[in-house]
């Protein structure tokens, strides 16, 4: 059994606080598939209360993490866009080893952002 899990943590770096009340969802790709793993928004940290993908359901695959930053400004008061610049954030990654732990968090602000894989 897989002991490796996934993580996330968003900062809106144009404020400088935790991105709170984002939503997030987990997709898997399975041969033509992209299907959908799970689905969380983030706390007042800026984190999900729980890994995103836990180790039970971790395998290796290609992954992706949407992050809904759209509807995350419209709901912080910032000034629209239509359509807006960032609208929907799809951070594709792989997992190649089941036993560690991955973490991606993602830098946001309305008009650019950037991730890395953490620790």
């Amino acid at each position: 059994m897989a002991s490796g899990y996934l993580t996330t943590h968003v900062l809106d770096t144009s404020t400088g606080q935790p991105a709170a009340g984002l939503s997030i969802t987990l997709y898997r790709f399975e041969a033509t598939a992209k299907v959908k793993v799970s689905h969380m928004v983030t706390n007042a940290d800026g984190r999900t209360d729980s890994a995103i993908l836990p180790k039970e359901g971790f395998r290796e695959g290609q992954y992706e993490l949407e992050f809904e930053a759209g509807a995350y400004f419209d709901a912080n008061g910032v000034l629209p866009e239509s359509p807006r610049f960032l609208n929907r954030i799809p951070i594709r990654f792989g997992i190649s080893d089941i036993d560690a732990h991955y973490h991606v968090p993602l830098l946001l602000s309305p008009f650019g952002y950037s991730t890395y894989r953490g620790s």
